[in-house]
């Protein structure tokens, strides 16, 4: 079974709406809760989940709900190694040089095409982008989460999962195992598949898995001030890097307190014009789980 659960939000708390999707039928249920309260505390979010019987009625469409924050995500290590500029308004970079010939582009719909691409003027390649993969992982050990403060810009000094840009050649578990290696110097298992989390802004794809460590041991590499196994009511929600980690620690930990641990797959929609440094300008859409 599909389970949909997309959420509005507000300063005051959240509305969680849910769509529960019937194999081989033709029709869903939508069924509402009681609101979710939310506030902010220096150990983290506090939650009070209000409980109650759901009532459904038959629905034939799902409008979109999103899942709101009161308060733009970063990318994991700084800039493009290429010599573009990003235009939020298209959400890519602008590339005025052919990476082939190093001739001048210009900026044009390729016949059959529906967007505008950077075409060289020289060879006449078209340049295309696509988004980049990260993977990381939600490492569990004694009932608490290691989490590592970052060594680097953007967001020094910030904790986050163990997570980077995946690599030509590896798959996305191999990236997420060596990712963990390199910042935590941690040895870790892939249990299974936690969250997929799109941030369509930025060009960026999440791949978090649950992991475990093979051996007790971890310290900081390179990337890395320090590394930390927090319980889940100490981990820093108002000192984490990035909102990806930020929406990734809050579904894990309605998952625990549900008794068990589900696959989440979200879109973060970033606010146009706020600070790259505020995790909570997003909005969550589209969530799904299983």
């Amino acid at each position: 079974m599909l389970k949909a659960i997309q959420f509005l939000g507000s300063s005051s708390g959240f509305v969680a709406y849910r769509w529960n999707w019937i194999p081989h039928s033709t029709s869903c249920f939508i069924s509402v809760s009681n609101p979710l309260s939310y506030s902010t505390s220096t150990k983290g979010p506090t939650r009070k989940l209000l409980l109650s019987s759901f009532s459904s009625r038959k629905a034939t469409s799902l409008r979109p709900i999103r899942a709101q924050s009161t308060r733009s995500e970063s990318k994991m290590d700084g800039t493009s190694s290429s010599s573009a500029t990003v235009h939020s308004a298209a959400n890519a970079r602008k590339i005025n040089f052919c990476q082939w010939c190093g001739g001048a582009t210009k900026h044009e719909i390729p016949d059959g095409e529906e967007k505008t691409r950077a075409i060289c003027t020289i060879c006449g390649k078209i340049a295309y982008q696509n988004p980049k993969m990260v993977v990381g992982c939600l490492i569990e050990h004694d009932n608490k989460i290691l989490l590592c403060k970052r060594n680097i810009q953007p967001s020094y000094g910030l904790w986050t999962l163990p997570a980077g840009y995946l690599e030509i050649g590896e798959s996305a578990a191999e990236g997420a195992i060596r990712e963990t290696w390199e910042e935590a110097r941690a040895e870790v298992e892939v249990v299974s598949p936690f969250a997929q989390l799109d941030i369509p802004l930025i060009g960026q794809t999440y791949i978090i898995f649950i992991a475990k460590l093979k051996k007790p041991h971890f310290s900081p590499g390179p990337e890395s001030l320090e590394c930390r196994l927090f319980s889940l009511d100490d981990i820093p929600f108002d000192s984490l890097a990035f909102s990806s980690m930020f929406v990734t620690l809050n579904l894990y930990i309605e998952d625990v307190k549900g008794g068990s641990l589900k696959f989440h797959y979200g879109t973060i929609n970033k606010r146009p014009g706020t600070s790259p440094s505020d995790i909570h300008a997003y909005t969550l859409d589209y969530h799904l789980q299983s």
